[in-house]
């Protein structure tokens, strides 16, 4: 018998904050949230959903701040629209999801690919941005240069081979396939792979990848994330990524943290690191020994100690 696709409101997983859907920039949003206080809005890298910041939404609703994890575009029981996935218009999505929250301001907080939206909000929209919390993020045009420094450099630990594989998806249809196939098992190699190694081996990671393997394998969901990878490669020779590029290619003036594993494999240090060229105000650095790819749970205490710090002026 043929597998049944998970319904979209699984995602609504239990728990100690509420459930609900958003209309912002012309689309539904699903939002987990709890709290009172300043906004920080989180947004989850790719194969993933607001889930992801299940540590985060307890910890920092706890220490008085408005809790917001969303669904992004095309991600969880949020919108699946077949355009809408280059950087202008997911940036405009957080921009005005934090209009329709009923805020004038929020601290974005990213991983992965919701870090690069982080970025970019704060670019593009600075006026709704207070502060950036970029987790396994580099600054967009901090990866756009490493990864063309090291195209051709075949011999060495690199940006450019590090996150190859993803980038490697620009024909239609087949990537998304392989993504969901058997249950989504290229998702769990994949999140093996970036984890590190003490999280990888946990009973929270095995929990943890079954949750996003299931979210994987909603419908559409595939081929909304490998749409995300399409655009940051073709933009590349098109005029919209010209232009988005023209408009990154200045000082953030907001502050940021970030918090990068020092053993993560898909965005390098070395790539954070080169993003203080377009930081103009205070940006530390935080590494964490040991940690790969997703910090925010693989060390959610250390994390949610920093993010906590951060957001109360006192880090």
């Amino acid at each position: 018998m043929r597998n049944l696709l998970p319904d979209p409101s699984t995602v609504r997983i239990d728990g100690p904050w509420a459930h609900r859907d958003v209309h912002a920039n012309g689309i539904r949003l699903h939002i987990g949230e709890t709290g009172e206080g300043p906004l920080v809005l989180m947004l989850h890298g790719f194969g993933e959903f607001w889930w992801g910041w299940r540590h985060q939404l307890t910890a920092l609703s706890a220490a008085g701040f408005r809790a917001v994890a969303v669904d992004l575009r095309g991600y969880g029981d949020s919108d699946k629209p077949p355009r809408g996935y280059d950087a202008w218009t997911l940036a405009g999505d957080v921009g005005g999801l934090i209009k329709a929250l009923g805020e004038r301001k929020a601290h974005v907080l990213g991983h992965g690919w919701g870090g690069l939206l982080a970025w970019s909000a704060a670019a593009l929209h600075p006026r709704l941005v207070h502060s950036v919390v970029a987790i396994g993020a580099p600054h967009p045009l901090a990866l756009r240069r490493q990864i063309r420094r090291t195209a051709l450099r075949r011999r060495e630990r690199n940006q450019a081979r590090a996150i190859g594989a993803l980038f490697r998806g620009q024909i239609p249809m087949y990537p998304e396939r392989k993504l969901i196939k058997d249950n989504a098992v290229a998702l769990e190699h994949l999140m093996r792979q970036w984890a590190g190694r003490q999280w990888a081996a946990s009973p929270d990671f095995t929990a943890a990848v079954e949750r996003y393997k299931q979210a994987i394998r909603i419908r559409g969901v595939a081929f909304s994330a490998m749409e995300y990878y399409r655009w940051a490669v073709r933009s590349q020779i098109r005029s919209d990524g010209r232009r988005f590029t023209e408009a990154l290619d200045k000082p953030i003036s907001v502050p940021s943290l970030r918090i990068h594993g020092a053993k993560d494999p898909v965005m390098l240090l070395a790539t954070a690191e080169a993003s203080r060229r377009w930081l103009d105000r205070d940006a530390p650095l935080q590494v964490l020994p040991t940690i790969g790819h997703y910090p925010h749970e693989e060390a959610p205490d250390a994390v949610n100690k920093a993010l906590k710090s951060w957001l109360s002026g006192s880090f």
